[in-house]
């Protein structure tokens, strides 16, 4: 029996072992960063601050539109709290569903995009969905807060892939170009998701406020989104041109 036979199989299976057992968190850094820091901020507001120091973080870091409309000295948080506002959160079950949807939805175009530029896409759709729910309601004084408006944003980059992902490097990202938008619309999983991702942000944005509930900015939702989906092919990077059977 030839031994380096034997060592060289071993080591083969031992390889492919390797490979079938992935991590079970294997998150990109830059997403591990966000959901750290919303968990981190939304800790600090629940365990150490009390109730008027909380209601200041809000005044301040939360996006008012009335902030814009009613008047006020403009200062120095009407140009943070448009993109601050997404690191706050109204409760433990609204930090806990966003930041699930930011690892699922994130975490694979963080691994196609690199750091720098899903950092652009998250800001990007962050600033739009603030946008659309402010250009709908511009007098309103409720403090628009949580990070519902970029992970929309994430689902609707992830579509233009048609939900794609590589998994052969071990960091699972979405493949390929992006989709024009003829063929997302031809791929079935893409145009489920999307009918389905609409009408359950519309029952459940309409359906909110209603006997003491909190409200829910789903235009904020469709603002982020549609960055998401439409502005995809500028955030991503250039590919390799490699053979597709799209």
């Amino acid at each position: 029996m030839d031994d380096r036979t034997g060592t060289e199989d071993e080591g083969r299976q031992e390889t492919d072992g390797a490979r079938r057992r992935e991590p079970v968190f294997n998150l990109p850094g830059v997403v591990i960063a966000l959901i750290a820091l919303c968990v981190g901020v939304h800790l600090i507001r629940t365990l150490l601050l009390s109730q008027p120091a909380d209601l200041l973080v809000l005044v301040h870091f939360a996006f008012l539109p009335l902030r814009y409309t009613g008047g006020y000295p403009l200062d120095i948080y009407a140009l943070l709290s448009p993109v601050t506002y997404a690191f706050l959160h109204g409760s433990v079950a609204h930090l806990a569903v966003n930041m699930i949807w930011l690892a699922a939805f994130g975490s694979p175009l963080a691994n196609r995009l690199g750091t720098g530029r899903f950092l652009l896409l998250w800001t990007a759709t962050v600033l739009a969905a603030v946008l659309l729910h402010f250009a709908l309601h511009p007098y309103d004084a409720a403090p628009l807060v949580g990070a519902s408006g970029a992970v929309s944003g994430m689902m609707g980059a992830a579509a233009r892939f048609a939900f794609r992902i590589d998994r052969s490097t071990g960091k699972p990202g979405f493949a390929g170009p992006v989709l024009p938008l003829p063929l997302v619309f031809r791929s079935r999983i893409a145009v489920v998701f999307l009918l389905v991702w609409m009408v359950v942000n519309l029952i459940v944005g309409l359906g909110s406020g209603i006997g003491g509930t909190p409200r829910i900015a789903w235009e904020a939702h469709i603002g982020g989104f549609l960055v998401g989906f439409l502005g995809m092919p500028f955030f991503d990077r250039p590919q390799r041109r490699t053979r597709s059977g799209w």
